[in-house]
């Protein structure tokens, strides 16, 4: 058995040693837990995940590699992975390179063979903590002073969000779309070509004057990562918008819709992070399966009497899923309908957002 290279040192100075792949620098990170069986090459592209290192519950990961048409960004930017067991030698006729030679690309590093379910417990029970993976010989003092000397960042955004706007076109397009990019994944783009929307993606930054000079029949607010507060140039965006078009948000963009009218967010304790999380459509009464991946939340009774009302509620613990302004024509959900966990549960929300531009268009 070969010995440890690499360890995990939490702020509390707690200690996991294992071995690396990937990227071999030494990053501070905030650890987060996913529950998603399959899906890791979306996950580790998802721009939500943005300075964190994420724990993998399920116990093998690298096995099927990576493959050129399952990224969700052109960057990666996610802090970490760590993992129970890496495999580094796939079995599969798409993939194209290995996990580990991804992660040694764009110098992400990787830490695997420590306890994942011992740490994804201490995750649950205390929270989502920050922590230093570093190499085997750094101490858990040391480690704890690195990460109290990091300061924590408030530029996520603004890392991942594009630099200047770009097109995504389908062929006889019913609607034109501006998604306003905070972190946006491609398959969220993909899914508005795919019910008839011509989008164009504009930076973060952009004002609510050149998205109405652009002449859009809709706006879309995509997902992201960090605190919602911090996106400030967002939500004074959409406080001017709301009500000239339909607007859908979905997971970052639904907190900046929620802020944008006047509520509040605040920080999960571990956020939800993976598939199969229980949502209830009070509309319908249904139940959705849901696909997930956000540390903040809409707060239920700030958004009372701001014009607001709650769609859909979350089974396992009772936040905010969903929110709707029907005389405004903007909705939200917290949720990813594009990861079509279900698989079809939730694409029913691009439809909806297809029908509010169409009775937008009608009644101008």
């Amino acid at each position: 058995m070969k010995d440890f290279d690499r360890k995990l040192i939490l702020e509390d100075g707690a200690e996991y040693c294992g071995y690396g792949f990937g990227g071999c620098s030494q990053r501070v990170c905030e650890v987060v837990f996913n529950t998603s069986v399959v899906g890791y090459q979306e996950i580790i592209s998802d721009p939500s995940y943005t300075y964190q290192a994420v724990v993998m519950t399920y116990p093998l990961i690298g096995n099927y590699g990576i493959t050129d048409e399952d990224f969700e960004s052109k960057n990666l930017t996610i802090g970490g992975l760590i993992v129970r067991d890496y495999n580094d030698m796939p079995s599969n006729f798409r993939y194209t390179k290995t996990l580990s030679e991804l992660l040694e690309e764009n110098d992400i590093p990787g830490i695997y063979g420590i306890d994942t379910r011992k740490l994804t417990r201490s995750i649950r029970d205390f929270g989502a903590r920050r922590a230093l993976i570093t190499g085997i010989d750094t101490t858990a003092e040391e480690g704890v002073e690195i990460i109290k000397n990091t300061p924590v960042p408030t530029d996520a955004v603004s890392k991942v969000s594009c630099k200047k706007r770009w097109y995504s076109r389908t062929s006889n397009h019913l609607y034109n779309v501006v998604a306003v990019d905070c972190g946006i994944k491609l398959n969220i783009i993909r899914s508005l070509n795919k019910v008839g929307c011509n989008v164009t993606i504009v930076p973060y930054d952009t004002t609510a004057e050149e998205i109405e000079f652009m002449k859009p029949d809709g706006i879309f607010l995509s997902n992201g990562p960090g605190d919602p507060e911090d996106v400030t140039p967002v939500i004074e965006a959409v406080r001017k918008l709301k009500g000239k078009y339909p607007i859908f948000g979905i997971c970052l963009g639904h907190q900046i819709i929620g802020l944008a009218y006047g509520g509040k967010t605040y920080k999960l304790k571990f956020g939800h992070h993976g598939g199969n999380h229980p949502v209830k459509n009070l509309q319908t009464g249904k139940i959705e399966i849901t696909s997930q991946n956000h540390n903040f939340a809409v707060d239920a009774k700030s958004v009372e009497g701001t014009g607001l009302e709650i769609t859909h509620l979350n089974i396992l613990d009772n936040t905010v899923e969903g929110q709707e302004c029907l005389k405004d024509k903007v909705f939200s959900v917290q949720y990813h309908p594009e990861s079509a966990p279900g698989p079809q549960d939730s694409f029913y929300l691009f439809n909806k957002f297809l029908d509010a531009m169409k009775e937008a268009k009608e009644n101008a």
